[in-house]
């Protein structure tokens, strides 16, 4: 009976402890990319706005996997979790719906594919990440910040198509956000 109680319990603390921080009201991020931005906002007004890089593989929205590239469109959280190499991680809900609705009507992924897309949004849970259009999207740190990291951060597009901030930020950005933030990300 004993062992029972302590699986239940360490159960639960797993649970509790990977559940995003819960924010205090109704925030929105939008990521502008041309303004290599990141705006947290309530009813319209901006509250923060960091500094991001983005993917480096160019202005193009994100098509297919390894890309490089930073998806556009409107997005949510699905968790946030600790990250060894990026300190943080938010992972966001790409592929969305539209994501699949065009792929699919460019023949870029099956009929198979884009139900199980259109599935994971319907239910609530993250899309499949090993489809041709890619996976394992969303906002992270740096990871063990140098003096010549930072730099980079400062002037290049350093990722492999998420949204990167310096880890003081993404802790900042924490206190905004809960599972099911919508993250819109434009041009």
């Amino acid at each position: 009976m004993n062992r029972s109680l302590i699986v239940i319990l360490t159960c639960l603390s797993l649970l509790v402890w990977q559940q995003p921080v819960k924010a205090t009201g109704n925030y929105e991020l939008v990521i502008k990319r041309s303004e290599k931005r990141l705006l947290i906002q309530k009813d319209g007004e901006v509250l923060r706005s960091f500094h991001v890089a983005l993917g480096s593989g160019g202005r193009k929205a994100k098509m297919k996997s390894g890309d490089r590239l930073t998806p556009l469109g409107k997005y949510h959280i699905t968790q946030v979790r600790d990250s060894d190499r990026f300190h943080m991680f938010i992972q966001l809900d790409y592929p969305s719906v539209r994501d699949a609705i065009t792929a699919l009507k460019e023949d870029r992924i099956s009929k198979a594919q884009y139900r199980k897309i259109l599935d994971a949004h319907i239910f609530g849970n993250l899309p499949p990440q090993n489809t041709p259009l890619g996976g394992a999207i969303g906002i992270h740190g740096i990871g063990v910040e140098t003096k010549d990291k930072l730099e980079i951060h400062e002037i290049a597009d350093w990722t492999k198509g998420c949204i990167a901030l310096r880890n003081d930020e993404i802790e900042q950005l924490t206190k905004y956000i809960s599972k099911g933030t919508q993250v819109t990300i434009t041009e």
